[in-house]
C-alpha cells in the first residue's frame, strides 16, 4: 500500500514541476543558461580557494571506496542511468537533511558548506575508471547544480560532461555551475577514479516567485523520492560509521 501511495504522489508531483519550470526558467534572477558563469555565485570562489582542505578530508573516505553506496542503492529511481557498482556516493546533505555521522568525518568541508546560501544537497560523487553516465536530466529547475573538481585524473577532457551543447572539462580545484534539468552526459575515460563534490542550491528568484519555488523544493523534500532515499541512507550511514571507527582503532 505504501508503494502504491508513493507512486501516486510522484505521478501527481512531477507534472506540476514540469509545468512550473517552463515559467520559472525565464523569471530567474540569474537567467536560464545551460552553464552559468561562476561569478554569478560568489560562494564558488570560497570552495575553489579551499578545495585542498576538502580533498584532504575526502582521502580517508576513499580507502573505503568499495563499501560506499552506489547511487541507485540510495535512490532507486536512478536505475535508469546506472545499474553497476561504479558510481559511488558519500552524502553530507541531501535535500536539506543533514547526514550527521558523515558530516562528523568532514568538519572543515561542512564549515565551508554552511557558508553557501540556500544549500540543499552536498555529496562526493565518485566515478570508477571508464564509467559512462548516459544522457539524462534532473528533477526540478528550481535548483541549480555545481561541481567542485577534487580528483581529476588523465588529460584535460578525459573526465568531462556535456550539458546541452556545451562541454565541461573538470579540473582539480575548479567549480562548474550548470542547469541540471538540461540533458547532460558524463564520461571518465581514464583508468583511475574521478571525484567531484556535487552541490545543489535553490535557484534565485525575485519575490513572490522565490517563495513559491522554496515551497516546491520543500514539497520535494517531503516526497517519497527523498524520504525513501533518506531511510536507506540512514541505515547505511550507521553501519559505515561503525566500520570507519573500528578501522581507526586498528
Amino acid at each position: 500500500m505504501k508503494k502504491v501511495t508513493a507512486f501516486i504522489q510522484m505521478k501527481l508531483l512531477f507534472p506540476i514541476l514540469l509545468a512550473f519550470e517552463k515559467l520559472i526558467g525565464r523569471l530567474s534572477s540569474v537567467g536560464n543558461p545551460p552553464v552559468f558563469n561562476n561569478e554569478v555565485f560568489p560562494w564558488t570562489r570560497l570552495l575553489e580557494k579551499n578545495w585542498e582542505a576538502v580533498r584532504t578530508e575526502l582521502e580517508p573516505l576513499l580507502q573505503f571506496h568499495e563499501g560506499l553506496p552506489n547511487l541507485q542503492d540510495i535512490q532507486q529511481e536512478q536505475n535508469y542511468i546506472t545499474t553497476d557498482d561504479r558510481w559511488k556516493t558519500f552524502f553530507l546533505i541531501g535535500f536539506g537533511y543533514e547526514c550527521s555521522l558523515n558530516m562528523e568525518k568532514c568538519p572543515k568541508t561542512v564549515a565551508l558548506l554552511k557558508q553557501i546560501p540556500d544549500l540543499q544537497t552536498a555529496l562526493f560523487s565518485i566515478l570508477s575508471p571508464g564509467k559512462h553516465i548516459p544522457r539524462h536530466r534532473g528533477v526540478y529547475k528550481g535548483l541549480i547544480r555545481s561541481h567542485l573538481g577534487l580528483v581529476i585524473p588523465g588529460q584535460l577532457g578525459d573526465c568531462r560532461m556535456q550539458v546541452d551543447n556545451q562541454w565541461i572539462k573538470w579540473e582539480e580545484g575548479e567549480m562548474a555551475v550548470f542547469d541540471n534539468t538540461c540533458f547532460h552526459e558524463v564520461w571518465n575515460d581514464t583508468d583511475e577514479v574521478r571525484v567531484i563534490m556535487m552541490i545543489d542550491v535553490i535557484r534565485p528568484f525575485p519575490a513572490p516567485i522565490s517563495w513559491i519555488n522554496q515551497g516546491i523544493v520543500k514539497l520535494i523534500s517531503w516526497s517519497p523520492y527523498v524520504s525513501n532515499a533518506l531511510k536507506k541512507h540512514k541505515k547505511w550511514e550507521a553501519d559505515f560509521d561503525k566500520k570507519y571507527k573500528s578501522a581507526a582503532l586498528e
